[in-house]
């Protein structure tokens, strides 16, 4: 009769849900397939609420009932329904047992966290310090799809921010061409350019700059000023004005430390990173690209925009709605089955667990990042669209001599300040390489050919970016 008694007074264990980092679209629909799978094995769920705040100081108020029937619709909306936060609970060994004494305390012995990078390794480490005590799944979210997942799976949240941004910068380049102007549009991908790249290859914008196409681990800013400047001038060599620049915010990540003294007050959140959205980017570099003009007695109007927030909460597209309904699935199910210490991934249509201590960088011990690959064809394809200078350009004795023209320079003094571009591209290294499968020598004339006459028909073509 006491055993009994005994039985009934220890309360049930719950499922808990939290999400970090940055909003994604996306989130919502995870939460709620994880809520209506462990509904229906009885499973109690909370919402933990703005990620690991408040458990790390102890505090256990800020908590959510999740049931089937207040989240069977809120896939398809963006942002949280449970609050997210930035807060790193790894920094201080006190506020990682207070985690794990917080999440002991609400009775919970499964967590699931949603998040990036940063939240995945906070998830590894709650794992270690639980030691057993609670089972700890990780969904990876970002829209800069940067965590190292198997090649080809996106992200959730990627694909609708990538969607989302081509229509900003559709409209951009349309208001470009019209205007007679330049834009200088600032996505986010904090270290990796994936979303830049991917928003910048389907739009077909001029040119898309991402930290994986230098050669070194730092970049120099006047560098990334002669890409564009190089850009302007080649475009202004057809006639054309206008323009639209992509800009990975993670080049900010890599400049040299000198350069990066130039953005005052840089501030850095709870995981040690640059907040660059915080940092006028687009401003320094449109500054820096109209003083080079100058010294060809070259203007040009230029705008800087920075795109990222206006992605991050967006109702998600069909894409990552199923794909995110799938992830949340699998989370709780893997739960129910015992398993732990894991990141969920689909891949071919199946789950497939990728355990923490499997996707640790040997050197940094932390999880991962996935950068975009250079040598890759995807990538080759992408830098062949753009007008940008290139090769071909400086082996074209006409080409170089329009450039040179429009400058107001001799062709040697245009090859002195500009040749250094190509050298120090990672893409035309891999070419001397012979890493691409495709003849490049003829797609580089093939394209140039297409620059040359493809010009008043732009609309018409497609070939040569606005």
């Amino acid at each position: 009769m006491e055993k009994e008694k005994e039985k009934m007074t220890i309360a049930p264990k719950k499922l808990a849900i939290l999400v970090g980092g940055g909003p994604a679209p996306g989130i919502n629909s995870v939460i709620g397939a994880a809520t209506i799978r462990a509904g229906l094995e009885g499973i109690d769920v909370l919402g933990i609420r703005d990620g690991f705040k408040w458990l790390m100081q102890g505090d256990i108020t800020h908590v959510k009932n999740l049931t089937i029937q207040n989240v069977s619709r809120i896939h398809f909306r963006g942002g949280s329904y449970i609050g997210i936060s930035r807060s790193n609970p790894t920094k201080e060994k006190k506020h990682l047992e207070n985690t794990v004494t917080s999440l002991l305390r609400l009775n919970v012995d499964k967590l699931i966290t949603i998040g990036g990078d940063d939240t995945a390794y906070s998830a590894l480490k709650v794992d270690e310090m639980a030691a057993g005590r609670i089972k700890v799944v990780h969904v990876p979210k970002t829209i800069d799809n940067d965590l190292d997942l198997p090649h080809g799976i996106p992200t959730f949240g990627f694909q609708t921010a990538r969607h989302i941004g081509v229509e900003v910068v559709k409209n951009l380049m349309v208001d470009a061409q019209t205007t007679s102007r330049w834009y200088f549009v600032v996505s986010m991908g904090r270290k990796a350019g994936h979303l830049a790249l991917g928003i910048g290859k389907a739009a077909g914008a001029t040119l898309t700059v991402i930290p994986e196409e230098f050669p070194g681990p730092t970049i120099k800013l006047s560098h990334m000023v002669d890409v564009l400047v190089g850009a302007i001038i080649k475009r202004m060599s057809y006639g054309k004005s206008d323009g639209v620049a992509i800009l990975a915010e993670g080049l900010v990540e890599h400049l040299a430390e000198n350069d990066l003294q130039a953005f005052v007050d840089v501030e850095r959140d709870a995981h040690d990173n640059i907040r660059i959205a915080e940092i006028n980017f687009g401003e320094i570099l449109k500054y820096r690209v109209q003083e080079k003009l100058k010294t060809f007695n070259l203007k040009t109007t230029i705008v800087a925009k920075n795109i990222g927030y206006e992605l991050r909460c967006a109702d998600p597209i069909p894409f990552d709605m199923e794909y995110t309904r799938d992830l949340g699935f699998s989370a709780a199910q893997f739960m129910l089955n015992g398993g732990s210490g894991a990141m969920v991934s689909i891949q071919n249509g199946h789950f497939v667990p990728l355990y923490f201590k499997d996707i640790l960088d040997p050197v940094t011990k932390r999880t991962k990042v996935r950068m975009v690959d250079p040598s890759s064809e995807s990538f080759y394809i992408a830098r062949r669209y753009m007008l940008r200078l290139n090769q071909a350009d400086f082996e074209d004795p006409h080409e170089l001599a329009k450039y040179a023209a429009t400058c107001g320079i001799s062709l040697d003094e245009f090859r002195n300040q500009f040749y250094y571009l190509i050298e120090n591209d990672r893409l035309y290294k891999n070419l001397e390489n012979g890493k691409f499968m495709l003849a490049a020598t003829e797609t580089n004339k093939a394209f140039s050919s297409e620059n040359k006459e493809g010009n008043d028909q732009e609309e018409v073509n497609g070939i040569i970016p606005h």
